[in-house]
C-alpha cells in the first residue's frame, strides 16, 4: 500500500488524518453495544484458548458454519483482528474502537489515491473529505463490527489499485499486478463477502476505460464480427484473456465459498426482512423502492437508525403506492447516467462510469435483488458505495466550481456540507455509547419497529431495571403482535419479576404463533432456532412445579420434534430427566446432542455429571477430562473433577485433583469452596500447617462457612491445639446453634481439656433437645454422669442409651463397668471403714479407672462419628450452575476406614484393661 500511495503528499495525508481524529475522537469513549455483544463479548473465537483453526470453522458470530442457526458470514480475518485486539487488552472497548479509526484513516487514504485516477487533484481531496466525514460511516467505523467494511475496503480498494498496473507498454500484460489483484480480492472476501464485486469494477475499468471502448464501439464491432466482416483485433483478445483469468479466478473464489456455507443460505425471519417473505408484486415493489431509500440515505443523512427491520419501512403492496414515483425517479437519474457514460467517450463519462460502478456493484449483495438478506436497510453496506457517490458529489462540485458565475457557491456549499457532515457524525458517535443510548437514538427516528423497543428493553434489562424493561417489552408486542421474540420478552421479563402465572401466560401466547406441530413434517426452514426458545423457556418456568416435569419433557420433545438437530432442546431435557430420576434417559439425551457438537465441553461436563448419577466414577472421570480437554478453563469441569478424585481414595491422583483446585481458585479466587477442598486435601496428605491456612483463607471470604469452620477446628484437635479450636467452634455454633458435630468436638474439648464438666453437660443436654436418639451424645451425657460421681443416673442413661443401640459392644461394657462400680460401692459400705491410706489408694482407682472409661468412650467418638469430610460442593451439583449446598457427607476414603478400624481394636484393649481392673484381676 505505501508504493501505491507514494504519491500522496504528507500534507493531504496529514490533512485526511486530523479530519478523520476531529470527526470519531469520540468513539474511543464507546462501549460495545448493538451486533459488538454477539461478535466480540460472546465469541469464544477471541479467547487464545480456542484454536486458531475456529476461526476458520466458524461464522463471524462464532456459531460454526455447519450449524443452519448460523448466519453464514465467513469473515475469518476479521475475527482474527478481534483476537489480536483481545491479546493486548482483552475486552477494552477502546483498543477496539481506536483500530476501527485508524483502518478508516487507511480506507481514506487510499480512497484518495482511487481518486486521483478519475479526478484532478483538488477534486480528489474534496471526494476523500466527504467520505471521511460523511454521517452514513458512523456504524461501520464507531460500531466494532463494522471492522469487516473496513477491513474488506482496504483490501478492494488495493485490488484495484493493482489491476490498474496490469496494462503494460504498447498494451501487453503484465501478468504480476493480476496475480497480486486475485489475492488481495480473496483477502478482501475473508474480510466480507462484498470484496468479490472488485472483480466486476476491475472489468469495467479494463473495457472502458483501460482500453478506452464505448458501448457504440463494442456493439459495432460484435455486429461486424457476427457478419463475417472482420475479426477481434488483438487488443480485444488481449482483454479477454485478462477478463477471463479474472472472472475464473472470481468463479473459484465462488465455488469455495458455496463449499463454506454447505450450499445452505441462512434462515432469516419474516420479522428480519418482511418483503422477502412477501407474495409478488409486493416483494419486487418493496425491494426496488429499497433502492432510492439508500440512495437518500446517501444524500440526506440527517436521520439515522442502527436498526430498519420489522415494521420499520411498510412494504409497497400496490403499484399506486406513492412511494413509486420515488423509485421511477431513481431509476431514470440512474438509467441517464449510465447512458451518459457509456455512450459518450471523455473523461467525464469516464469518472461517471466508475463512480457508478462503485455505487452500484458492491450493494448488489446488499440489495436483496438476487438472493434475501437478514435486514431491510443497513447503514454500514452503504461503506463501500458512498465511495462511488462521494467522486459524483466531488465531480460535479469541480464542474459548478469551474464556472466564474457559481464559483464562491460552490466553496460555501462545499465548506457548509463538510462542516455539518463532521458535526453530525461527532454527534452521531454519542448514540453508540451504551445500548440504552442508541436504541433510544433509533426510537426517535421510526417508532414503529419493535425490534427497537425490544432492544431498549434488553439494556435495561441488562441494568436490573426490570419494571422499565417490561414496559418496552410490551410496547413491543403492541407495535408488533406477532413477533414471537417480544412475547418471550415479556415472559422472561415477568419470570424475573417473580410473576410466573404472567410468565407462564406470555410464554404460552408466544407458543401460539409458531407453526402447529405436524408429525414427519421438518420446521427447519420456517422456524427461526431462537423463536425455539420458546418451548426451552415454558419449561424451564413450569418444571419448578414438581407436579408438571411431564408436562416440561413434553415440551421439550416438541421442540425436538420440530428440530432434531436443535442442541440445547436435548440438553435442558437432559437435565430434566436427572431431576426425574431417570439417568438413563437423560445419558441419551446428552449422547444425542454430542452427535450434533462433540466440541462443547458443557456437554460432556454434563454426561459426567450422569455417570455420578449411574453410581460410575471411572466413566464420569473420563467425560470430565473430555471437557478440560476441550476447555481447560471450564471452571465446573475443574471443580468437580477435583472432588471426584479426592473422594476415590486414591493417593495417586491427589496430586493432579490438588492442581486442578489451584487452577480452580485462580479462576474463581472469591469461591471459599476451592480453598476449602484444598483444605480438605491437604489433611488427606497430613500436611497439616498448609490445610490450616487453606481452611482460614475459605473462612475469610465465607465466614459463616459451615464446614470449613468444623474441619478447622477438627484439624486442631486431632494436632493437640484443642484450646485453638473452641474460638473456631464457638464461630460454628453462632451461626450453626444446632451443629450437632460441633456441639460433640466442643463438650469433648471442655471436658477433656478445660474440666469444665457443667459446660461439656450443656453441650450434650442440647444435642438430646435436637435429637432425642442422638446415641453419641447421650452416651456422653452418661460419661459426665460417671463424673459427677452419679453412678444411679449414668447406669439408668446407659440403659436407655443401650435401647436405642442395643447392636453397640461398648456401650453394653461401660454399662457392665458402671454395674461393678455401683457393686463394689454398695459393698464398702456394708462392711467397716478402711484407714485413710486405703480410701485414699480407693479413691484415686476410682479416679483413674473413670480417666480411663472417659478416654475410652473419646476415642470410640472421635473415630466413630465425629467426620465431616465433605468438598465443599455436592459430586452431583446442578448441571448449569452452581448451588451451596450442605456442606457434611459421612463418607470416607479406604486409609480412612484402615485407621478407623486401628483405633477401634485400641479402644477395645483399653477397655478389656479396664474389666480387669475393676474385676480386681
Amino acid at each position: 500500500l505505501l508504493e501505491k500511495m507514494a504519491d500522496i503528499s504528507l500534507k493531504e495525508a496529514a490533512l485526511i488524518v486530523g479530519v478523520v481524529a476531529a470527526c470519531y475522537w469520540n468513539s474511543l469513549f464507546c462501549g460495545f453495544v448493538f451486533d459488538d455483544v454477539s461478535a466480540i463479548l460472546d465469541n469464544k473465537d477471541l479467547h487464545p484458548s480456542t484454536p486458531l483453526k475456529n476461526l476458520f470453522q466458524n461464522d463471524f458470530w462464532g456459531t460454526p458454519m455447519s450449524e443452519e442457526r448460523s448466519h453464514k458470514s465467513y469473515r475469518p480475518l476479521t475475527v482474527l483482528t478481534f483476537r489480536l485486539n483481545y491479546l493486548f487488552s482483552e475486552l477494552n472497548a477502546v483498543s477496539y474502537h481506536f483500530l476501527n479509526l485508524v483502518f478508516h484513516v487507511v480506507v481514506c487514504v487510499v480512497f484518495l489515491k482511487v481518486c486521483k485516477l478519475f479526478l484532478d487533484n483538488r477534486s480528489s481531496i474534496v471526494a476523500s473529505l466527504l467520505f471521511a466525514v460523511h454521517p452514513i460511516h458512523t456504524e461501520a467505523v464507531t460500531g466494532v463490527v463494522g471492522r469487516a467494511e473496513l477491513l474488506s475496503s482496504i483490501f478492494f480498494l488495493a485490488a484495484f489499485l493493482s489491476y490498474t498496473k496490469s496494462k503494460g507498454p504498447d498494451n501487453t500484460i503484465v501478468w504480476t499486478p493480476i496475480a497480486m489483484t486475485v489475492f488481495l480480492v480473496a483477502v478482501a472476501t475473508l474480510c466480507k463477502e462484498q470484496g468479490i464485486t472488485v472483480v466486476g469494477i476491475c472489468c469495467v475499468y479494463e473495457v472502458f476505460i483501460a482500453q478506452g471502448y464505448t458501448l457504440p464501439v463494442l456493439l459495432d464491432t460484435a455486429v461486424q464480427i457476427l457478419r463475417g466482416k472482420g475479426s477481434i483485433p488483438f487488443s480485444m483478445l488481449q482483454t479477454l484473456l485478462k477478463l477471463i483469468v479474472l472472472m475464473f479466478s472470481t468463479l473459484l473464489l465462488v465455488v469455495v465459498r458455496v463449499q463454506v456455507i454447505q450450499s445452505q443460505l441462512p434462515v432469516f425471519t419474516r420479522f428480519d426482512n418482511p418483503a422477502a417473505v412477501s407474495p409478488s408484486p409486493a416483494r419486487q415493489l418493496t425491494f426496488n423502492y429499497l433502492l432510492p431509500v439508500n440512495a437518500w440515505l446517501l444524500l440526506n443523512p440527517s436521520e439515522l437508525c442502527c436498526d430498519w427491520t420489522m415494521g420499520t419501512i411498510p412494504l409497497v403492496e400496490s403499484l399506486l403506492d406513492v412511494r413509486n414515483v420515488a423509485t421511477l425517479t431513481f431509476f431514470c437519474f440512474l438509467g441517464s447516467l449510465i447512458v451518459f457514460s457509456l455512450r459518450y467517450p471523455g473523461d467525464s463519462s469516464k469518472t461517471v462510469l466508475m463512480a457508478l460502478c462503485l455505487i452500484v456493484l458492491p450493494f448488489i449483495p446488499a440489495s436483496n435483488l438476487f438472493f434475501p438478506v437478514g435486514f431491510v436497510v443497513a447503514e454500514r453496506v452503504l461503506y463501500v458505495p458512498s465511495m462511488g457517490f462521494c467522486i459524483l458529489v466531488a465531480h460535479g462540485w469541480k464542474k459548478l466550481s469551474n464556472k466564474s458565475v457559481l464559483r464562491k457557491i460552490s466553496w460555501v456549499c462545499l465548506a457548509a456540507v463538510l462542516f455539518t457532515h463532521a458535526l453530525k457524525t461527532l454527534h452521531r458517535n454519542w448514540d453508540w455509547e451504551s445500548e440504552y443510548t442508541l436504541f433510544m437514538s433509533a426510537l426517535k427516528v421510526n417508532k414503529n419497529n419493535a425490534k427497537l423497543w425490544n432492544n431498549v428493553g434488553h439494556a435495561l434489562e441488562n441494568e436490573k431495571n426490570f419494571e422499565r424493561a417490561l414496559q418496552f417489552f410490551i410496547q413491543a408486542t403492541q407495535v408488533q403482535p406477532d413477533d414471537i421474540g417480544a412475547h418471550m420478552n415479556v415472559g422472561r421479563t415477568y419470570k424475573n419479576l417473580n410473576k410466573t402465572k404472567e410468565a407462564e401466560e406470555s410464554y404460552m401466547i408466544a407458543k401460539s404463533l409458531m407453526p402447529q406441530i405436524i408429525p414427519g413434517k421438518k420446521y427447519a426452514a420456517r422456524v427461526a432456532p431462537n423463536h425455539l426458545n420458546v418451548y426451552i423457556n415454558l419449561a424451564n418456568l413450569i418444571r419448578a412445579n414438581e407436579s408438571r416435569l411431564e408436562e416440561a419433557d413434553q415440551l421439550y420433545r416438541q421442540a425436538i420434534s420440530m428440530r432434531p438437530d436443535f442442541k440445547q432442546a436435548y440438553i435442558s431435557r437432559g437435565e430434566l430427566l436427572l431431576k426425574m430420576n431417570k439417568p438413563l434417559k437423560a445419558k441419551e439425551a446428552y449422547l444425542r446432542a454430542l452427535e450434533l457438537d462433540r466440541t462443547n465441553a458443557d456437554l460432556w461436563y454434563n454426561l459426567a455429571i450422569v455417570y455420578i448419577e449411574l453410581k460410575d466414577p471411572t466413566e464420569a472421570l473420563k467425560n470430565f477430562n473430555q471437557a478440560l480437554e476441550l476447555n481447560p478453563a471450564h471452571k465446573l469441569a475443574l471443580f468437580n473433577s477435583a472432588l471426584l478424585m479426592q473422594e476415590s481414595g486414591d493417593a495417586r491422583l491427589r496430586p493432579e485433583a490438588k492442581q486442578r483446585l489451584l487452577h480452580y481458585v485462580k479462576e474463581e479466587p472469591q469461591d471459599a469452596n476451592g480453598y476449602f477442598n484444598l483444605g480438605m486435601l491437604a489433611m488427606d496428605d497430613k500436611k497439616d500447617t498448609e490445610a490450616e491456612a487453606w481452611m482460614k483463607k475459605a473462612i475469610r471470604l465465607q465466614p459463616n462457612f459451615r464446614s470449613a469452620l468444623f474441619n478447622l477446628a477438627l484439624l486442631y484437635s486431632q494436632t493437640a491445639k484443642e484450646l485453638m479450636a473452641l474460638p473456631v467452634l464457638e464461630d460454628l455454633l453462632r451461626y450453626y446453634p444446632d451443629h450437632t458435630k460441633g456441639l460433640i468436638l466442643k463438650g469433648d474439648i471442655l471436658m477433656n481439656q478445660k474440666k469444665d464438666i457443667a459446660g461439656a453437660k450443656m453441650c450434650f443436654e442440647k444435642i438430646l433437645e435436637l435429637d432425642p436418639n442422638n446415641v453419641q451424645g447421650k452416651h456422653n451425657l452418661c460419661v459426665v454422669y460417671f463424673e459427677e460421681r452419679d453412678l444411679i443416673k449414668a447406669e439408668k442413661c446407659l440403659v436407655e442409651t443401650l435401647a436405642l443401640a442395643p447392636h453397640e459392644e461398648y456401650i453394653q461394657r461401660h454399662l457392665n463397668i458402671v454395674r461393678s462400680k455401683i457393686a463394689s460401692l454398695s459393698a464398702t459400705e456394708q462392711s467397716s471403714l478402711p484407714a485413710d491410706g486405703t480410701a485414699t489408694v480407693a479413691a484415686e482407682e476410682k479416679k483413674k479407672s473413670f480417666q480411663n472409661l472417659k478416654e475410652v468412650k473419646n476415642e470410640h467418638k472421635t473415630t466413630q462419628t465425629i467426620v465431616d469430610n465433605n468438598k465443599g460442593h455436592s459430586k452431583n451439583k446442578k448441571r448449569t450452575e452452581k448451588n451451596n449446598i450442605d456442606k457434611e457427607t459421612p463418607k470416607k476414603s479406604t486409609k480412612e476406614i484402615k485407621d478407623i478400624e486401628k483405633k477401634r481394636v485400641a479402644a477395645l484393649k483399653r477397655l478389656e484393661e479396664i474389666e480387669r481392673i475393676l474385676n480386681g484381676e
